[in-house]
């Protein structure tokens, strides 16, 4: 048999190719392939599941906030989502659906008409995407209506709710849009009141619509739980409505109110006006927005001012430094070395025993009474009062007051301090002190939030009232009690007497600085009104902050007295507290439309007092508080508003001394003389011997202490240099 012959060389090298090509293309493909399945897999499944599964989140029932008689403050209701489905859009739609919904929802057309179109990348499939959310029902109403088809549908969502507005705004606060906390109790509280959201899983057709027959996966939402707080609703409704009065009728750039149970410091009720709705939270105006929703007596601190003056009082009459019969002489100043310092009333009101030092805040008294205690005496009960520290009292943001280290007091800064300068406080700190100066002498820790629990009634956390620390005796306690009784039968404090009802009080007000923060305002003040009955077994404390009023008398008895009155009198009947007075009162009668000089007249004839300055004598007044008609205390002060009630510092006190003359007078002489009445004496320091030859202002000219004078001195006479030629040789000794 022949021998077959051998293939071709031509052959063999096309097989060879042929084989090399192939294993590149298997190589190829193996590659690809892993790149898809390793590299590109997970985003193919994650488009492949979007295709094919609806995620939802289930929002979590926020928790409530209730009031101590369980009266719903804030809570979750149902809202709706709106969303677009762009894929079952028609195109020849989409302009008149855009259109439609924008003007509903309230949204900028071109943001919708963008949402409602299909993607533009041909490999994503757009299927569904968010319009609005917490969407009332009434609107989704409307919506449907419009027949808008499978492009445009609905889900549940949730929106926050408060039944009562503008009650407790600065305490509860607000939400934003995904229900997350941003002020107030929702914003300090949210981890209680947040809850978990749960996850909802389902396949869904090309309409993404549930697969009747697909798998699911369902995670439960864990609702928030409910925060009862201890305020009253009842107490916060008269809280705010006399605030408000207050701030309109005075002018002023803000008040605020605490009510507070002093036995226990539960917070009853606390405001600052202006406020908003907290249903509609003006959002486009952030700066305002975040200043209304501060509760600024917890948030600002401001000097003390002299409603320090019963820190001072209660220090000194538990250390032994005084006593009600002590007495004091009320000059109006001291001069502490070369400072002279002021009372803010410098008239001399001779000797005064210290109830009434303390009923006509004899800033004068305050400083011998400190100076009496000594510096860290004083300074130990500060700290015991708790000033300088936060009260922890739960509300958001609260601030501290600062106290000058006692190692830097110098006399005058102690003096100082004994009727509020020099020391800031916080509006809480200072009522907080002052519970404790009255219910005994013990300082309690404030609190805001009564308990928290989950939705079947269990307690997460209780609150109790909890004692910090004893600051001065019973016995210390009870007497200072009674002066401040004194200081509204027969103080600067009368016109918040509630008839039938004992009670005590403190008034004060404090300088601001202007914007420089260097020179104290003659015109920016903070007034502070302090009120607690009944006198003997204190129940309720009342305290209200006047900022910048800008009337002609800003003393807080005149501007804060009578709304502390109005206050109080609706709350004894309120809480059902019994009267444990006889109080004299009279019909006050009616002076709208006399002249200020006449309506001072007829209510002194009528038992009453007021405070109107000389340039309102021949005003008309407009409007009077208490009105007409109604019946108050012999000897409280009827407010009273004129046509020329605007802010002029008229009836400011206003301290001014005579420059003396300066001329003839040597350096030393000079200085000492200024530096007595409060000036400064400046001068060339290269030429300052001899005697004054001039002053920069004349002697007699009325100025504001802190002024400074500047002297000349005479030139100095140069010594004439004697000439060597007309010299005579001195002559030589005889021998």
């Amino acid at each position: 048999m022949a021998k077959k012959a051998a293939p071709a060389p031509k052959i063999k090298r096309k097989l060879v190719l042929l084989m090399v090509f192939a294993g590149i293309l298997v190589l190829v493909l193996a590659l690809r392939l892993a790149q898809v399945m390793l590299v590109l897999g997970p985003g193919y499944k994650t488009k492949a599941e979007a295709q094919w599964t609806k995620r939802e989140n289930l929002t979590a029932q926020r928790g409530r906030i209730i009031d101590r008689n369980g009266l719903v403050l804030a809570q979750s209701g149902t809202a709706y989502r709106v969303l677009a489905n762009p894929e079952e859009i028609a195109e020849d739609d989409r302009v008149r659906i855009a259109t439609e919904v924008s003007d509903i929802l309230g949204l900028n057309y071109d943001y919708v008409l963008e949402k409602i179109s299909p993607s533009t990348d041909e490999d994503v499939k757009k299927l569904q995407v968010q319009l609005k959310r917490q969407v009332e029902s009434s609107v989704v109403d409307q919506l449907e209506a419009l027949q808008l088809g499978d492009g445009i549908s609905f889900t549940i969502d949730t929106k926050r709710y408060y039944p009562f507005g503008q009650l407790f705004t600065q305490l509860i606060g607000f939400t934003g849009i995904d229900s997350e906390g941003q002020t107030g109790i929702e914003a300090e509280y949210d981890t209680y009141l947040a809850g978990e959201d749960g996850l909802l899983i389902n396949e869904v057709d090309r309409k993404n619509q549930p697969l009747s027959y697909g798998t699911e996966f369902y995670n439960a939402p864990t609702d928030g739980y409910d925060i009862t707080i201890t305020g009253d609703s009842v107490a916060q409704t008269y809280l705010e409505k006399y605030v408000e009065q207050c701030c309109e009728l005075n002018n002023a750039t803000s008040v605020s109110g605490i009510i507070m149970d002093p036995e226990t410091s539960q917070i009853l009720a606390i405001t600052s006006y202006p406020s908003f709705d907290l249903n509609d939270p003006p959002r486009d105006e952030v700066t305002e927005l975040m200043s209304m929703s501060r509760a600024q007596i917890a948030t600002e601190t401001y000097e003390a001012g002299t409603a320090f003056d019963f820190v001072t009082v209660a220090a000194a009459l538990d250390s032994g430094n005084t006593s009600p019969e002590q007495t004091y002489k009320c000059s109006g100043s001291r001069i502490f070395r070369l400072e002279k310092v002021t009372s803010w009333d410098t008239k001399d009101h001779g000797t005064l025993s210290l109830t009434k030092a303390l009923g006509i805040s004899s800033s004068t008294a305050m400083m011998d009474i400190a100076a009496d205690m000594g510096v860290d005496t004083f300074y130990d009960y500060i700290y015991a009062f708790g000033f300088g520290e936060s009260t922890e009292s739960g509300i958001q943001s609260e601030d501290t007051g600062e106290v000058i280290h006692r190692k830097y007091i110098r006399a005058s800064d102690l003096a100082k301090l004994s009727f509020g300068e020099t020391i800031t406080t916080t509006g809480i700190e200072l009522a907080n002190a002052f519970c404790a100066a009255v219910n005994g002498g013990v300082l309690m820790q404030p609190y805001v939030i009564d308990n928290v629990a989950d939705t079947d009634g269990n307690i997460i956390l209780q609150n109790e009232p909890t004692i910090l620390r004893r600051v001065i005796s019973s016995a210390s306690s009870e007497t200072l009690r009674s002066l401040l009784q004194s200081n509204v039968e027969d103080g600067n404090a009368s016109s918040a007497q509630v008839i039938n009802y004992t009670m005590g009080a403190i008034t004060g007000v404090s300088r601001k600085f202007e914007d420089d923060d260097e020179t104290v305002s003659r015109v920016r003040v903070v007034s502070t009104f302090i009120a607690f009955l009944p006198a003997d077994d204190p129940q309720l404390v009342c305290m209200l902050v006047i900022d910048e009023p800008a009337v002609p008398v800003m003393e807080a008895d005149s501007i804060a007295g009578y709304w502390v009155r109005a206050i109080m009198t609706d709350l004894v009947q309120y809480y059902g507290i019994l009267p444990d007075a006889d109080t004299s009162t009279a019909e006050v009668p009616d002076v709208t439309g006399e002249t200020g000089a006449d309506a001072v007249y007829h209510l002194e004839q009528a038992g009453f007092a007021t405070d109107l300055i000389d340039d309102e004598e021949t005003a008309v007044v407009i409007s009077q508080y208490p009105a007409a008609g109604d019946t108050a205390a012999k000897g409280s002060v009827v407010m009273l508003y004129t046509t020329m009630t605007t802010f002029n510092d008229s009836g400011l006190y206003k301290e001014q001394v005579e420059v003396p003359s300066l001329l003839e007078k040597r350096r030393q002489d000079a200085f000492d003389r200024l530096a007595a009445l409060g000036l400064v004496l400046s001068f060339d320091k290269t030429q300052c011997t001899g005697q004054i030859i001039s002053q920069s202002i004349d002697a007699g000219t009325m100025v504001d202490p802190g002024t400074t004078i500047y002297v000349e001195f005479p030139t100095p006479t140069p010594s004439p240099t004697p000439d060597p030629a007309d010299s005579t040789p001195t002559p030589a000794p005889e021998e």
